[in-house]
C-alpha cells in the first residue's frame, strides 16, 4: 500500500483522511502531541514534528509516495520559511512522487470584479498572500528540479455549517453598499477536500487549479445569504469610504479585493463535479439534496 503524508492537520484534512485511509497507508505531521489519540483512532500514524524546526523534520525523510501539504505559512515575514523546511526535509531521500499544496486566490490581489484564470499573473497585495506566492514558487521550482508531479489549489473563501460569520452577523457588522461592493468567490469545505483528493490522482504536473464553486456573489449578498439561512437580521450597508473608517484591518483587507475565478480547469483536469456548486440554504447548512 502506497504512503501519504498530511501536513497540517485541519478541518480540511480531518475531512480527507475517510477517504484516503482507504487507498493509502497514512501518516500526518502533528506540531501537538495531544492530536495523536485523535488521528490514530481515524487509521492515521502520527508523527511529531514542526515546520519551524527543520532539525524536528528527519523523520518525513523518504516517508511518503504522496504529500497533502495544508499547512499555512507563518504570521509574519515575506517568506513562507514553513515550507522551505518541508521541502529540504523531502529532499533528504527519495522525494515523493505527487505534491499537493492549498494555496489562496488573494496571490492575485484585487481586480476589480474581472473574471480570472490561472494564468493571469500573481500580484499580492498583502504580507499574507505575499508568503503563499513564495510557497507556490518554492514548491514549483523544487517539483521541476525533483521531477515530482506537484498540484496548486488556488482556494478562495471556505465555508461550512461550522465554518460562518455568524458571529459577524449577530454584532451588526456593516458590510459594503450593493453598488460598491466587490465579488468574492466560495468553495465548500467538503468540496475542497475532494477536490484535494482528486489532486493526488488526476493533476498535471506543476499546474495550478482553482478550487473553487460556480457562485460569483458580492461579499454583501454572501452575508444577507448566511443571516437568511439562520434567521438573523441582514447587516446594516454603508458606502466604501465609511467602510474604511469602521471595519477592522483584518475586514478591509478582504473587502478592498474583488475578482471571480474561473473553475474549468479543475472541472475538466480534475474531474471534480461539486457537490455544493453554489452557495444556499442548503450549503450553508450542509443539507445536501442534490
Amino acid at each position: 500500500m502506497k504512503r501519504l503524508l498530511i501536513i497540517g492537520c485541519g478541518d480540511i484534512a480531518l475531512r480527507v483522511i475517510p477517504s484516503l485511509v482507504r487507498r493509502y497507508r497514512v501518516y500526518a505531521l502533528v506540531r501537538n502531541p495531544a492530536q495523536r489519540e485523535k488521528l490514530r483512532a481515524l487509521g492515521v500514524t502520527p508523527i511529531v514534528g514542526d515546520l519551524d524546526d527543520r532539525t524536528s523534520l528527519s523523520r518525513i525523510a523518504g516517508l511518503a509516495h504522496a504529500v497533502l501539504h495544508f499547512a499555512p505559512p507563518p504570521a509574519t515575514g515575506a517568506r513562507d520559511t514553513r515550507t522551505r523546511n518541508l521541502l529540504a526535509a523531502l529532499s533528504q531521500d527519495t522525494q515523493p512522487k505527487r505534491l499537493v499544496y492549498i494555496s489562496t486566490s488573494g496571490v492575485y490581489g484585487d481586480c476589480g470584479g474581472a473574471r480570472v484564470n490561472e494564468t493571469r499573473p500573481p500580484k499580492p497585495q498583502s504580507p499574507r498572500a505575499q508568503r503563499r506566492v513564495d510557497a507556490e514558487r518554492q514548491i514549483r521550482a523544487w517539483a521541476k528540479r525533483n521531477l515530482v508531479c506537484a498540484a496548486i489549489l488556488r482556494v478562495p473563501g471556505i465555508y461550512a455549517a461550522d465554518r460562518l460569520p455568524l458571529e459577524r452577523i449577530r454584532q451588526g457588522t456593516p458590510a459594503i453598499a450593493a453598488e460598491e461592493d466587490g465579488y468574492t468567490n466560495h468553495i465548500h469545505a467538503d468540496d475542497l477536500a475532494r477536490i484535494a483528493v482528486s489532486a493526488l490522482r488526476y493533476a498535471k504536473p506543476n499546474r495550478v487549479c482553482h478550487a473553487s464553486d460556480d457562485s460569483g456573489m458580492k461579499m454583501g449578498d454572501y452575508f444577507d445569504a448566511v443571516a437568511d439561512a439562520y434567521g438573523l437580521p441582514r447587516v446594516p450597508r454603508v458606502g466604501r469610504a465609511e467602510a474604511q473608517r469602521v471595519l477592522p484591518e483584518s475586514l478591509l483587507s478582504f473587502t478592498n479585493e474583488s475578482r471571480r475565478l474561473g473553475n474549468e480547469r479543475m472541472k475538466m483536469e480534475l474531474k471534480v463535479r461539486l457537490r455544493y456548486p453554489a452557495v444556499c440554504a442548503a450549503s450553508l447548512q450542509d443539507r445536501f439534496t442534490i
